[in-house]
């Protein structure tokens, strides 16, 4: 099967949001802000969508009801990232070839970017591709840390990083581009044993780089595309940025 697929994670609540709406329904520019990643991915050529729903998830499955090749799974109980992606293991359970995982609150995330990072993995698959970036000021985002020959090593968040690596600019944008069995056997592997007591999407590439596999990081974002919403204050930097005012 080579149709592509991607997993959009859009089943959180948006407790900073101060509003009773799915974070990911909260409109941007006078559209939910999922709109917008749906539209990139389709742009961009992945023509099977899972959408992970959760809290309100009727809402969201109404709102994208009419979208053709969107399908929905149930994250019943927000358990991290990694947990949002296994609510849909058995939408691609069977699917040998791409499976994109990317955020539902991310409305600028551009169809270029989705197109290039397909390319990259038809060009020389991989298990794992990570879409990066740089930014000038990449405060809260975990960064992306490579070996002596410039290849991926590691993602270290902000919290845990040393002096040295907060200094680095290439940061971690929740793009990915799995092979799917790969997908599958690395969320076998992680564990919820961290503060959170969550499953973090951002351990599967280590687990598949200890097991032998090839997980390469690759720097073709642009730096707005790192800006999720999960704020009023971070919505309007975003609507500034859409329309040209910021």
């Amino acid at each position: 099967m080579n149709e592509r697929v991607a997993v959009v994670m859009a089943a959180g609540k948006g407790t900073r949001m101060k509003s009773e709406l799915p974070k990911v329904l909260f409109p941007v520019c006078g559209r939910p802000m999922v709109q917008y990643v749906i539209d990139a991915l389709e742009e961009g050529g992945i023509g099977r969508i899972v959408v992970v729903v959760g809290y309100r998830a009727e809402l969201v499955q109404a709102e994208l009801a009419g979208r053709p090749g969107v399908t929905f799974a149930l994250q019943a109980e927000q358990l991290g990232t990694g947990h949002a992606v296994m609510s849909a293991r058995e939408h691609f359970a069977d699917h040998d070839g791409l499976v994109m995982v990317v955020a539902g609150d991310s409305p600028m995330m551009r169809s270029a970017s989705i197109r290039r990072l397909v390319a990259e993995y038809e060009q020389s698959p991989a298990a794992c591709i990570l879409g990066t970036g740089y930014k000038e000021n990449p405060a809260g985002l975990g960064r992306v840390v490579r070996d002596a020959e410039g290849r991926f090593a590691g993602i270290v968040e902000e919290k845990d990083a040393t002096p040295e690596q907060r200094r680095i600019r290439e940061v971690n944008m929740s793009y990915y581009v799995f092979r799917g069995p790969d997908l599958l056997e690395s969320l076998e592997h992680i564990r919820a044993d961290n503060a959170q007591r969550e499953y973090y999407l951002t351990d599967c590439p280590g687990v598949l780089m200890r097991r032998g596999k090839e997980v390469r990081a690759l720097p073709v974002l642009d730096s707005r595309e790192s800006l999720s919403i999960n704020t009023l204050e971070e919505l309007a930097v975003v609507e500034a940025a859409m329309s040209g005012t910021a």
